[in-house]
C-alpha cells in the first residue's frame, strides 16, 4: 500500500446517513477478486440514470469535486454486508479518505487495511465542513495523518483520533500481511514448539512442516 502522510485534496460532501455497502458497488459488481477497475461502480445508481447516463445533480458528477480525493458524509458511514469490494471501489475511484462522524466497523477496518484513511470527527464539525464544501468557493481539505488533523477550506483546524496501531499501519503502507512477515521467526518458532507440544494437531508425519 502507499504511505499516508498527508492528504491535500478536493473533498466532496455526501450529506447523507446511513452510506450502506450495497449503496457504494451494488452486488451485480462484487463478482470479481480484482481490485482495480470498481471505481466505474462506486455509487452507481446515484451517479447514473437509468438510461446510464450521469445524474447531473449528484456530487460526483459536478465539476468542482470530479477530482475528489476525500468524501465526507453524515454517520454510519459504511454500514450493511461486509463486502471488502466497497472499499475497493473508493480506492480505484482515488478516495484516499473518508471523514464522517461514524463508521461500521468492518469497512472502517477495511478502509485501514486498503490504504484508505476513516476520519472521524463530531457531527457538529462534519456539518460544518459539508456546509462549507457544498456553499463556498475553496473546496480543498488537508489531513496529516502524523499530527492528526484536518485543516478545513476556511483555515479552521481540527483534531481527530485514531488507534496507534491503525494509525502505524497507514503512516507505513502496510496491510496485516506485511505485518505478518514481519513476524516470521516468531511464527516460525511458534510452529515448531507446537508440532512437538501437540502433535496430532499438525497431522500424520509431520503436515504442515
Amino acid at each position: 500500500m502507499t504511505p499516508f502522510l498527508r492528504l491535500q485534496g478536493i473533498a466532496a460532501p455526501l450529506p447523507v446517513e446511513n452510506v450502506d455497502t450495497d449503496a457504494l458497488i451494488a452486488v451485480q459488481h462484487l463478482y470479481t477478486l480484482k481490485k482495480t477497475g470498481l471505481g466505474k461502480f462506486l455509487l452507481h445508481r446515484w451517479r447514473y440514470n437509468q438510461e446510464g447516463h450521469e445524474n447531473p445533480g449528484f456530487v460526483l458528477n459536478r465539476a468542482e469535486f470530479r477530482k475528489a480525493s476525500i468524501l465526507v458524509a453524515r454517520a454510519n458511514f459504511g454500514c450493511g454486508s461486509s463486502r471488502e469490494h466497497a472499499v475497493w471501489a473508493l480506492a480505484d475511484y482515488g478516495f484516499r479518505c473518508v471523514i464522517a462522524p461514524s463508521f461500521a466497523s468492518i469497512l472502517y477496518e477495511n478502509c485501514v487495511n486498503n490504504g484508505i484513511l476513516p476520519v472521524v470527527l463530531p457531527a457538529e464539525r462534519v456539518e460544518e465542513l459539508l456546509a462549507l464544501l457544498e456553499n463556498g468557493t475553496e473546496k480543498t481539505v488537508s489531513v496529516e495523518l502524523s499530527s492528526c488533523l484536518v485543516t478545513f477550506p476556511d483555515g479552521s483546524i481540527t483534531a481527530f483520533t485514531i488507534n496507534q496501531a491503525h494509525r502505524q499501519a497507514l503512516l507505513e503502507g502496510i496491510d496485516p500481511i506485511g505485518f505478518a512477515m514481519r513476524h516470521q521467526e516468531a511464527i516460525a518458532k511458534f510452529q515448531h514448539d507446537d508440532r512437538l507440544l501437540r502433535p496430532w494437531i499438525w497431522g500424520p508425519q509431520g503436515r504442515g512442516n
